[in-house]
């Protein structure tokens, strides 16, 4: 295979790697913490909401907004590594 197409799958492969992992995050703290362990999570309050209630109206709305700056920086880099970022 030509070298310039390894190049590209192996960035490809790296680009679904980080999306993978930051779409796993996401679903953890959106449908876990904000479904699967509410009851246990509502033991604790932040801003006077059960920590629940919290990740399930807000919480996962903020960690997808962090996560988009996440992948932006993991995609520079990797734009860097594999010498795209011109």
């Amino acid at each position: 295979m030509d070298e310039k197409v390894q190049k590209a799958q192996r960035y490809w492969k790296e680009n679904l790697t980080y999306l993978a992992i930051l779409l796993a995050i996401w679903f953890l703290v959106s449908y876990g913490a904000g479904i699967l362990f509410a009851d246990a999570l509502n033991q604790f309050r932040l801003g006077g909401f059960k920590l629940g209630f919290w990740f399930a109206q807000q919480g996962s709305i903020y960690i997808f907004v962090v996560l988009i700056f996440v992948y932006v920086y993991l995609m520079n880099r990797l734009d860097k590594k594999y010498g795209y970022d011109q």
